[in-house]
């Protein structure tokens, strides 16, 4: 059953370094995100690859891309849609937004206001949107890929809580090892341009519901009740952390299931292990826990807490 996953996953792999360099574990918990049909928070400084990793992903899974630049004017309408009024008819007819695609990058999330953020919030969660009271159903598909730039923080909108709980994970893009950045430029210098990705031979999927299928084959994967307790067993811990004010919810719970379960597919498995619990752990909680003041005064970040709770909680044999 999940050797498609597997083969489908190989695909997509082999294709993406087609065009990105390095950056394996990103690439793989993006994958997870889309396999386990959440939505992922990319944080990278400027010109790690962020945008053009996800328009490469649209164009292997054959998904529609569309791109969102949040800046401190964009308004809700400007990602839902609005209702225009045609006088040639006296009818309204729907100029739909953005949001209406497959696979959805919203870059620099933190640039624009929090009404406007809030704007995804519906969408993200019951993959449907609101324009004066009609309901409008959004791609099976639909997924949320957002960037945020954590170098600046002049003009930016920090996320609440609610919203950044509605992502699935959190990946963090660090910068390429020197071997692969001079891969990169080697690259460039034999003639790869990003900005012409028409012009590199990259090969779809060959089934077009390939990620529904794999969606479904992982939802029929399953977890041995000694694994889910040790999932509950890490979140419950980082209610009780000294570092910690606010722990993560069940929600999270129920994310590192899923997350754990497609990493466990995507590795050729039916079943997840207490190690893929232990390599989707970060991306899953880093987000989700906010730290007492005086804990980070101390140095204490959201990754030291996960990797002494990790270190702490007994491993299921």
């Amino acid at each position: 059953m999940l050797q498609n996953v597997a083969a489908t996953v190989e695909h997509i792999n082999t294709e993406l370094r087609k065009i990105i360099v390095g950056q394996d574990a990103v690439v793989e918990q993006v994958l997870v995100a889309l396999l386990a049909e959440g939505h992922a928070l990319v944080e990278g400084v400027p010109g790690t690859a962020k945008t053009l990793m996800v328009k490469t992903l649209a164009r292997i899974v054959g998904a529609e891309f569309g791109r969102i630049q949040f800046t401190p004017d964009l308004m809700p309408s400007d990602i839902t849609g609005t209702n225009v009024f045609n006088v040639a008819n006296s009818t309204f007819s729907l100029r739909r937004g953005a949001i209406f695609t497959d696979i959805l990058l919203a870059d620099e999330i933190n640039r624009t206001p929090p009404k406007t953020q809030a704007a995804l919030l519906e969408a993200m969660e019951e993959r449907q949107v609101t324009i004066d009271g009609d309901l409008h159903p959004l791609s099976p598909l639909f997924t949320v890929l957002a960037t945020e730039n954590p170098i600046e923080y002049e003009g930016t909108y920090p996320l609440p809580e609610a919203q950044l709980d509605r992502f699935l994970l959190k990946i963090l893009i660090d910068y390429p090892t020197a071997e692969d950045e001079a891969r990169i430029v080697a690259n460039w210098d034999e003639g790869f341009n990003s900005r012409r990705l028409e012009q590199i031979d990259i090969r779809p999927l060959p089934d077009a519901n390939a990620i529904s299928q794999c969606r479904a084959d992982i939802r029929r994967a399953h977890m041995e009740p000694g694994v889910q307790s040790y999932v509950v067993q890490i979140v419950r811990r980082t209610r009780e952390h000294p570092s910690v004010a606010y722990g993560a919810s069940p929600r999270a719970s129920v994310a590192m299931l899923l997350c754990s379960k497609a990493l466990a597919a995507m590795r050729g498995r039916e079943f997840a292990t207490p190690d893929d619990v232990r390599d989707i752990a970060r991306p899953v909680l880093r987000h989700r826990l906010r730290l007492r003041a005086e804990a980070e005064l101390d140095g204490a970040t959201p990754e030291s807490v996960i990797t002494d709770i990790l270190q702490t909680v007994e491993v299921p044999r």
